[in-house]
């Protein structure tokens, strides 16, 4: 049975597909080939065509300079020179003769002696040309043949073989292409090399990826020299770092869930297993009171556990980079943070001293942090007490939020610590809240380039501050 050939991607050749499926040492030291080939074929060919070029223009030069000496040689008439064998003359490799415009031509053992003639050599004879040059073969044998006016109608002859110049150019033709092939494999030889060295890096990269994805280990790879690939060794060093950051947040984060859920599931399933034990037949019926204090005390643990959990979903939701940008007047996010907060502090009242100011961000995200603030000072704040709430700019482009109230404030050990994910202060333990409160109002902060801080407020309890960018706005 045969299995259909599988189909090619459409718009790719299969040779094209063929070649990406090699290693990259293995396509860098192909194209390094045939860049080399391509190179040896260009100057192979230029090499030749100028040294044939310039051989047969030496040689024409040659010929004519013979030719024309033995026009104007002093051992006599043309006539009688064409007659004497060049031997004689001391020039065995020519042949040479003398061709009359309007009769047969002369030379000293005629036509066995003879160059080859044509009608180029004619027209000089009669006259039409000064000189002429062009190959011509006799009997198999090459000849470069040249003529001079040796006088009124008629021409000096002269040619030479071009066996020796042949022999030559034969002898270059083969010698460059194995030059030239032996340069192909060094340069395909060298780009391996070289691709070998410079993938070096990329190789340990990509041994880290394997080991990150095998074991989850994050070590940093060693980081050589200053280039390219150094850089992205560096960067990649970077990343893993961020990743056993996130890591180790996410762990710390599960942890500390887990430890601050364990509480309040556990006195919930006491409770739970009280009313249930109750409930079964001949078992001492509970009194009602203790009845509703077990049921309002469940009620309280579950509300803890929702708060508990919607900080959880809020601060993992904070984790995430910042999606929206748009232009946000960060007075009308603080006076909504306000009324809602006015309608579950009490008998705490709230005094606003806001200025006109604009940042881009999320305005959800920092409604959020402000109303956190404003909860945590209400909190706080003994019954009947005030919050200060003020923008105070710093200079054209920061502004600080500060929250400050008259509670019992913040003890100096706690001071480093209150903006940490479940971080409770030994005196707030029994306080509700999940410890997470604070921690979404510095992801905020951070996440639109800001900070925060804590300290002690001139009204004698805590003081709270963000620090946002943004702009002054004109009155």
């Amino acid at each position: 049975m045969t299995w259909p050939a599988a189909p090619q991607p459409q718009g790719r050749p299969s040779r094209l597909v063929a070649f990406d499926q090699l290693s990259l040492r293995t396509r860098v030291g192909v194209l390094a080939a045939l860049v080399a080939a391509l190179a040896v074929v260009l100057v192979s060919a230029a090499a030749f065509v100028t040294v044939r070029v310039n051989i047969m223009q030496t040689l024409d030069a040659n010929l004519l300079q013979r030719a024309t000496s033995a026009a104007q040689s002093e051992l006599g008439e043309p006539e009688v020179l064409a007659t004497i064998p060049t031997e004689v003359l001391g020039a065995g490799d020519i042949r040479l003769a003398l061709l009359l415009a309007n009769g047969p031509a002369i030379s000293a053992e005629g036509a066995a002696s003879a160059p080859p003639l044509g009608e180029d050599e004619l027209e000089v004879a009669r006259g039409r040309e000064s000189s002429s040059t062009r190959t011509a073969t006799e009997g198999g044998v090459p000849y470069r043949v040249v003529a001079v006016q040796a006088g009124p109608g008629q021409a000096l002859v002269i040619a030479q073989r071009l066996d020796a110049t042949q022999q030559v150019l034969t002898k270059l033709g083969v010698a460059m292409p194995v030059v030239g092939g032996l340069g192909v494999v060094v340069a395909a030889i060298a780009g391996v090399a070289v691709a070998r060295a410079g993938l070096r890096p990329v190789d340990r990269l990509t041994a880290a990826t394997e080991r990150v994805t095998a074991t989850g280990d994050l070590r940093p790879i060693p980081v050589e020299g200053s280039d390219e690939l150094a850089r992205l060794t560096a960067s990649f060093n970077e990343m893993l770092g961020a990743l056993a950051a996130s890591q180790e947040q996410q762990r710390r984060l599960v942890a500390d869930a887990g430890h601050e859920l364990r509480t309040p599931l556990t006195s919930m399933r006491t409770n739970l297993e009280l009313l249930a034990a109750a409930s079964k037949p001949g078992a001492r019926d509970l009194p009602e009171s203790e009845r509703a204090e077990i049921l309002e005390d469940v009620q309280a643990q579950v509300a803890e556990l929702s708060t508990l959990v919607g900080d959880l979903v809020e601060l993992a939701r904070e984790d995430a980079p910042m999606v929206v940008h748009e232009p946000v007047e960060l007075t009308d996010v603080v006076m909504r943070a306000l009324e809602r907060a006015r309608r579950r502090a009490g008998d705490v009242e709230f005094d606003p001293i806001l200025v006109p100011w604009t940042l881009t961000g999320d305005a959800t995200a920092l409604e959020r942090a402000v109303l956190n603030l404003l909860d945590n000072a209400a909190k706080w704040s003994p019954p009947g007490g005030r919050v200060r709430v003020q923008m105070r700019p710093l200079d054209d482009w920061w502004v600080v939020l500060e929250v400050a109230d008259a509670g019992p404030g913040i003890a100096d050990e706690d001071l480093p610590f209150v903006f940490e994910r479940f971080y409770r202060a030994a005196s707030s333990r029994t306080m509700p809240g999940s410890g997470l409160g604070l921690a979404i109002v510095r992801q905020v902060a951070v996440r639109h380039g800001g900070a925060v801080w804590a300290g002690r407020a001139p009204e004698g309890g805590a003081l709270l501050a963000m620090r946002l960018p943004g702009r002054r706005l004109s009155a």
